[in-house]
C-alpha cells in the first residue's frame, strides 16, 4: 500500500483510502440504512455505521413522541449532519415506547457509537414477520458494497 500511494504521488494520482463500516451479525437491516435489533416483540432501532459515515457528523436528531405509531419503511424522524439532511424509516411496525433523549444534549452518539450509546427509538413491534422483508449482516454488507461502486 505505501508503495502504491508514493507511486501515486509521484504520478500525480489521487489515492482513496477506504475504510469498510462496521456491520453486526445479530440485527436486522433496512436497504434506508437502518438497523434493528429484536428482543421477544421489542425492538431497538438506529442508523447503521454506514449511513453515520456518509452523514458525516451529526448535529441532530429529530425524535417522535412515544407513544407513536410506526410503519415499516415510513419516516418517524430525521438525522441532521453538517452535510445533509436524512429521514430515518422504521424497519418495523409498531408503537414507540421510548426514544434516546440522549440524542438531543449528544446528538454525535450516532456517529460515535451508532449500534449501542446512539440508538434512535425503541419499539414494540405488531408483527414480527416483518424481519423478514429485512437483510441480515451478509447480505447489508454486500448491499453497501454494491451501493458504494456505483458513486
Amino acid at each position: 500500500m505505501l508503495w502504491a500511494t508514493r507511486a501515486a504521488s509521484y504520478l500525480r494520482i489521487s489515492v482513496v483510502h477506504r475504510g469498510f463500516s462496521t456491520v453486526l451479525k445479530d440485527l436486522k437491516y433496512a436497504d434506508s440504512h437502518e438497523w434493528v435489533k429484536v428482543n421477544g416483540t421489542a425492538a431497538t432501532i438506529g442508523i447503521t455505521d454506514h449511513a453515520q459515515d456518509h452523514l458525516g457528523d451529526v448535529v441532530y436528531v429529530e425524535l417522535p413522541e412515544v407513544g407513536a405509531s410506526v410503519k415499516q419503511g415510513d419516516s418517524f424522524g430525521a438525522v441532521e449532519s453538517v452535510k445533509a439532511t436524512s429521514d430515518v424509516n422504521s424497519p418495523v411496525s409498531g408503537k414507540v415506547v421510548e426514544v434516546n433523549e440522549e440524542l438531543s444534549n449528544s446528538p454525535a452518539l450516532v456517529n460515535s457509537s451508532p449500534y449501542k450509546d446512539g440508538w434512535i427509538i425503541k419499539v414494540e413491534m405488531n408483527d414480527s414477520g416483518e424481519l423478514k422483508n429485512l437483510m441480515d449482516s451478509e447480505e447489508y454488507s454486500k448491499f453497501c458494497e454494491e451501493e458504494d461502486s456505483k458513486h
